[in-house]
C-alpha cells in the first residue's frame, strides 16, 4: 500500500483538498500545496474538527459540524491521519459539500489504498453509543455498492440533513471503490445511530487493512484493482 495521498477536487458548488495516510502519522502534500484559507476565508476557532497525537493528526473543516464530527469519527477509529479542507455553496443547502466530500474522501482512500495486496481484503465492525448499536461490513472488492439502513428519523442533526448521511456513505463507498453495508441494528438518538455507524464502519476498515501475512492478491480471480 501506498498508504498516504493527496487529491484536491474542484468544481463550481466546492473546493475539497484531502491528505490522507490510512497508517496513521505524516499525511503528506503535493508539491505547492497552499491551504484553501487565508484571511478573508478562515474558520473561526472551534469550527474545526481536529486532534493531534504522537500516532495521528486530524484536522476536518467542511462548514458542517456534524459531517466534521462524523469524519473525525471516521478518521480516529480507522486509524487515520487526516486533513480535510472543503469550501462549498452552503448558502444553497449542505448537499454538494456532503457528496462532494463523500467523494473526495473516497479517491484519497482509494489512491493510498493502492494495489490490494497482502491485506485480509473483508472488515466486520460493531459499535455501540449508549443505546445504539451499529454494524459495518466492508470488502475492497473493486466493487464499488453501497447499503444503508440507518433508520434515521429527524430532519437534521446539527447543520446536517439526515437524508445526507447514508449519501455520504453511498459517495465515499463508490469513490473508494469498495462494498459497503452499514446496519443500525437499534437505536433511538439519530446523533448516537450516526456515530456508531461511522464508528463501526472505521473498525470494518481497519479490520480489512490487517495484514494476511503474505503478499498475494486476496482474490480467487488474481486481481481486484
Amino acid at each position: 500500500m501506498s498508504q498516504a495521498a493527496f487529491i484536491s477536487r474542484n468544481t463550481n458548488e466546492t473546493k475539497i483538498q484531502i491528505a490522507i495516510n490510512i497508517k496513521g502519522g505524516a499525511v503528506k502534500f503535493d508539491d505547492g500545496y497552499k491551504s484553501l484559507f487565508n484571511a478573508t476565508h478562515k474558520p473561526e476557532e472551534g469550527d474545526v474538527a481536529t486532534q493531534s497525537t504522537s500516532a495521528q493528526q486530524i484536522n476536518v473543516h467542511t462548514g458542517i459540524g456534524f459531517l466534521d464530527h462524523m469524519i473525525h469519527a471516521l478518521a480516529k477509529h480507522s486509524g487515520w491521519s487526516l486533513i480535510v479542507e472543503c469550501i462549498g455553496d452552503l448558502h444553497i443547502d449542505d448537499h454538494h459539500t456532503t457528496e462532494d466530500c463523500g467523494i473526495a474522501l473516497g479517491m484519497a482512500f482509494l489512491k493510498a489504498l493502492g494495489p490490494v495486496r497482502g491485506v485480509k481484503r473483508f472488515g466486520t465492525g460493531f459499535a455501540p453509543l449508549d443505546e445504539s448499536l451499529s454494524r459495518a461490513v466492508v470488502d475492497l472488492s473493486n466493487r464499488p455498492y453501497c447499503f444503508c439502513d440507518m433508520k434515521l428519523k429527524r430532519e437534521k442533526v446539527g447543520d446536517l440533513s439526515t437524508e445526507m448521511i447514508p449519501h455520504f456513505l453511498m459517495s465515499f463507498a463508490e469513490a473508494a471503490r469498495i462494498t459497503l453495508h452499514v446496519d443500525v441494528l437499534r437505536g433511538e438518538n439519530d446523533h448516537h445511530k450516526s456515530e456508531s455507524a461511522f464508528k463501526a464502519l472505521a473498525v470494518a476498515l481497519r479490520t480489512a487493512l490487517e495484514s494476511n501475512g503474505t503478499n498475494d492478491v486476496p482474490s480467487t480471480k488474481g486481481v481486484l484493482m
